[in-house]
């Protein structure tokens, strides 16, 4: 059975074709023009508002989140982390708007990639949907690597022998274990969303509930251990941090832990309301994210305090990973093998949805001849982007396999990259929001605030830690603390991956000359249907 390709059919132009557009294709309406996008033939109306928002909690993965950023973030701003948590939620919410509103207007799953270019063109739309890809698959390769390393934890645990535990040692068997997880991932990714769906409901749900359970337990017994503090409002207040060095650090940190809601709006074209559930979504999934982590945040701060000893949270000691320090403690020995489970669950089902982003922005940007038509090819039965969704496994397997063999130094540095790809693809968006609404800002009041003031101020604080990042970057004690030419190996690392997809756009622009001249996805691109 041959797949479906998103492209034109013969005798198309490259602008569209005439007649009606398919229904499924069809966009939002702007000053009587429909914003039209491709048909791709994925499978529509198998998302509704709660199915989206749980893939973009999964996404998310707050319980993986919060155990490796409890400690570095107390670190960097002690008890203002409430404070921290709150002020990364900011700037994820001002550009949540800027999804939701372009979302309305070009319910497309190239997200980032196709409204930056309706917004700037071809080439900083390119960059964009790089910035996003790049970033997707060094995620994937680091969750793979978390869920081996818990999975063997876990059956530690469980079993009660430390020799299974220490299995997530060994070189091999962990890379051998990371390869499994990333098949099992992608083979659940390519079977279709509807899958994916009803697996989420079940890891996310396990995730809420031992978080809430961990936290009550918690604030029941504040005051049990040394260094235990009552609650205060001043943890609320981001002024309260001492240096702006220190606030940067730890804003950092906070918004990489909001990363990934947006796959809600990846799955734009298979939602049930494809112009608005998906924004809706993505609102639900960063208030409920948000939550989360202001009730752990508190509740660990009261139990444990902030000391750099015994199970304070300062510990260097025990920062990286806080929850299997407190698991035992708080929860005892038979209900603390759940928040292992949890923290499993967590970087697996985070796993399995960060291939949607990946495989659907590859298709989007290959059905407008951006990147290689292989791309395009949409599984008839599952309706996903199988090739795609394939093709990502494959390199997130071989990533991860090299960098860990080659130097777990490396691995560790591209990973500390990663926030300067997030702030990039995400700050553009936010501009792409303000750009492209910028005659209908004077329309209302509401649309002056949620397309241009909010997003704009959304990118502007992303831009602003995408340059601090960038500074922070060049030296090498950043990350692992290793260099290249006097240089940060973070910087080198941040600053290759964007020169890589400058030299690869070019590579592009030669094979694909239509789409660089801006005469395949424009603003006045009526919807083009599916080929057979």
């Amino acid at each position: 059975m041959t797949e479906l390709q998103a492209r034109p059919q013969a005798g198309d132009t490259a602008r569209g074709v005439a007649g009606p557009a398919p229904a499924a294709a069809e966009g939002g309406v702007r000053g009587g023009v429909r914003e039209g996008v491709r048909e791709k033939g994925l499978g529509g109306n198998s998302v509704g508002l709660m199915g989206g928002a749980v893939i973009g909690v999964s996404t998310v993965a707050p319980v993986y989140c919060l155990t490796s950023t409890l400690g570095p973030t107390v670190g960097e701003v002690g008890l203002q982390m409430p404070a921290i948590f709150l002020a990364g939620f900011l700037p994820m919410l001002l550009v949540a708007f800027a999804y939701r509103e372009l979302n309305k207007a070009v319910p497309d799953c190239g997200t980032s990639f196709t409204w930056s270019v309706k917004a700037f063109g071809p080439h900083v739309g390119w960059l964009c949907g790089w910035g996003l890809l790049v970033a997707t698959v060094v995620v994937l390769s680091n969750l793979a690597g978390v869920a081996t390393s818990f999975f063997w934890l876990t059956a530690g645990e469980i079993t009660g022998s430390a020799d299974i535990a220490a299995l997530d040692g060994d070189k091999a068997v962990h890379i051998l274990t990371t390869l499994v997880f990333i098949a099992i991932a992608t083979a659940i990714s390519y079977r279709g969303i509807t899958a994916t769906k009803w697996v989420q409901y079940a890891l996310v749900g396990l995730q809420l509930t031992v978080i809430v359970l961990f936290a009550a337990m918690a604030i029941a017994k504040s005051g049990e251990v040394a260094g235990a503090l009552d609650f205060s409002l001043s943890w609320m207040n981001p002024f309260g941090v001492e240096s702006f060095t220190a606030f940067t650090a730890g804003l950092s940190l906070s918004i990489f832990i909001y990363w990934g809601w947006d796959t809600c709006l990846s799955v734009n074209e298979e939602s049930v309301g494809s112009d608005r559930t998906p924004g809706r979504a993505a609102l639900l999934a960063i208030v409920v994210i948000v939550a989360s982590y202001l009730l752990v945040a508190v509740a660990v701060q009261m139990y444990a305090g902030i000391g750099e000893s015994g199970l304070g949270l300062g510990n260097p000691d025990t920062s990286d990973n806080v929850f299997a320090v407190l698991a035992g403690p708080i929860m005892g020995s038979g209900l603390g093998v759940l928040l292992f489970v949890a923290v499993l669950a967590s970087a697996a089902a985070s796993l399995q949805t960060t291939f949607i982003p990946v495989a659907r922005t590859a298709l989007a940007m290959s059905a407008y001849e951006a990147m290689p038509a292989s791309f395009a090819k949409v599984h008839p039965r599952f309706k996903t982007p199988g090739r795609a969704t394939v093709i990502a496994g494959v390199a997130t397997g071989v990533f991860y396999a090299v960098m860990t063999l080659i130097s777990e130094n490396v691995l560790v540095d591209t990973i500390y990259a990663l926030g300067l790809m997030i702030c990039f693809y995400y700050s553009i968006t936010a501009f792409a929001c303000v750009w492209y609404f910028r005659r209908e800002l004077r329309s209302s009041t509401r649309d002056l605030f949620v397309k241009g003031i909010l997003p704009g101020l959304g990118g502007l604080m992303l831009a602003a830690v995408f340059v601090q990042t960038l500074k922070d970057m060049w030296d090498p004690a950043y990350g692992s603390g290793s260099s290249v030419l006097g240089m940060g190996s973070v910087f080198v690392i941040g600053v290759g991956l964007l020169l890589l997809g400058v030299a690869l756009m070019l590579v592009m622009q030669k094979r694909s000359p239509a789409f660089f001249r801006g005469e395949v996805l424009t603003k006045e691109t009526p919807a083009l249907t599916v080929a057979d």
